[in-house]
């Protein structure tokens, strides 16, 4: 009787360990909404570009702005389960005569495509030299 109760009682303090460790395992989707815009692709963007061009280059925005045909808003939001806070960023493309007058982006726009040239630089080089050792 008393290896019984014994057992009942290590039984039950496993069960509640394994709760208490699997309930902080809980899969918290990505949720991504807007236009992704590659930061390298941002920076090709230049006064004087039609909207075609633009379009091309940046795809259609997904908030159609219904006041004002000659704005064109790019809006991205990410929120993942890990992040205390959600990225946001917010491209705003302004035309005259259907050519760019002047357009608002991302702070670090620059900065984040000086380091997806340098990794793609890196990635190239390190291609070239497994490429030569396996010719030898």
């Amino acid at each position: 009787m008393r290896q019984r109760l014994q057992t009942r009682l290590l039984a039950a303090i496993a069960l509640s360990g394994v709760l208490l460790l699997t309930s902080g395992c809980l899969y918290r989707m990505r949720i991504e909404q807007g236009n992704y815009l590659d930061p390298t692709q941002v920076v090709q963007l230049q006064d004087g570009m039609t909207k075609a061009q633009v379009r091309f280059l940046l795809g259609t925005p997904m908030i159609p702005n219904g006041f004002d045909s000659d704005r064109w808003n790019y809006y991205y939001y990410v929120k993942s389960g890990t992040m205390k806070t959600p990225i946001t960023r917010r491209l705003t493309v302004w035309f005259m005569d259907d050519k760019v007058d002047h357009f608002e982006k991302p702070a670090d726009a620059e900065a984040v495509a000086a380091l997806i040239a340098a990794d793609n630089e890196k990635a190239a080089a390190e291609a070239a030299a497994a490429s030569a050792a396996s010719q030898r």
